[in-house]
């Protein structure tokens, strides 16, 4: 007769591996989740808001952003944060890539690591973690004006205004978005003429 003590143990060794990596992104899934309809309700109110008003909504939203539900990935998001108020861009970088290795679907993280990006002039890759933070969340009004300026500062000034336009749509107080589109709206029709 087989010993089914010495069968079962290597199964719930690997089932109990198995929850253990899984359960910082099953936390993260819990979290968007329960938050979604408030989020949803938030970003609602911001494209009808008054001034005054949008930018403590558009705070709410961008805390709300940062709450990825998972201990291991706020701390990975605290640590880049503080190494880019720092000045040390690189280790941001490590910081914000471990981030998104762990918690792949917080959109925050690869914004975060985007910005980081652009610090060093490096557009591809901050354009590559803003399109998978788009991806994710494509009302990120924070990403998408990353994305405008990114876009401005490679002199692609029609996917800019483009860009910006999306973020006029979802928070029509950005700071400098009003600037941005006057700016770039004689270079646009100036092109389609």
């Amino acid at each position: 007769m087989v010993n089914l003590k010495l069968h079962l143990k290597p199964v719930v060794a690997a089932f109990l591996l198995a929850l253990a990596i899984l359960q910082p992104q099953a936390a993260f899934t819990q979290q968007v989740l329960g938050d979604q309809d408030a989020l949803d309700a938030m970003l609602e109110t911001l494209s009808q808001a008054e001034p005054a008003q949008a930018d403590r909504l558009a705070d709410q939203i961008r805390n709300e952003w940062e709450k990825s539900g998972s201990a291991s990935a706020d701390f990975l998001l605290d640590r880049g944060k503080d190494a880019m108020d720092d000045g040390d861009v690189f280790a941001a970088i490590e910081h914000f890539t471990a981030l998104v290795d762990h918690a792949p679907a917080f959109a925050q993280g690869w914004a975060e690591r985007a910005r980081a990006y652009f610090e060093l002039e490096l557009y591809g890759p901050a354009i590559g973690d803003l399109e998978h933070a788009l991806a994710l969340e494509p009302r990120h009004f924070d990403a998408l004006t990353g994305l405008a300026v990114i876009l401005d500062s490679m002199d692609k000034p029609e996917d800019a205004y483009e860009a910006y336009l999306q973020v006029e749509a979802i928070h029509p107080h950005q700071p400098g978005l009003t600037e941005a589109l006057d700016r770039l709206e004689p270079m646009i029709r100036g092109r389609e003429l």
